[in-house]
């Protein structure tokens, strides 16, 4: 561990996390990944367990928005050399994916691309909704 820390560098370093998974369909596996991580809790701080949950709550975070912006808008492949251009653009996805979790009269359990759906059905509500229709 000495060794990782005086290479990298890396502020508050002491645990190294590796993390097997295995993707099964109809009992057959059909992707593997092994995942690093660091932590900067000390092994006597926290049990394997908590570990794991915590792990395993990083990845709900990064499965939610960051997940719907590239699965719907293939935001990962968004580039652009105008300066700040890129930023904008994603303060825009931003914005409309905000927009649609508060969308007025839509069931709060509706999926945020269930609502975009109904957006996109009701031109009128649609308009209503940012302001471009009374």
């Amino acid at each position: 561990m000495d060794y990782i820390r005086e290479t990298t560098h890396f502020p508050g370093l002491n645990l190294i996390l590796r993390v097997d998974s295995e993707t099964t369909r109809e009992g057959v596996a059909i992707a593997s990944e092994t995942r690093y991580l660091i932590a900067s809790l000390s092994a006597d701080e926290v049990s394997p367990k908590r570990l794991m949950e915590l792990v395993r709550g990083h990845w709900s975070v990064e499965d939610g928005l960051p997940f719907l912006k590239d699965r719907w808008w293939d935001e990962d492949r968004q580039w652009s050399r105008r300066p700040g251009l890129a930023e904008r653009l994603a303060m825009l996805r931003d914005a409309a994916l905000t927009g649609l979790r508060l969308l007025p009269d839509v069931a709060e359990d509706l999926p945020i691309r269930a609502r975009a759906d109904h957006l996109g059905r009701n031109l009128r509500k649609a308009l209503n909704f940012i302001g471009a229709r009374k």
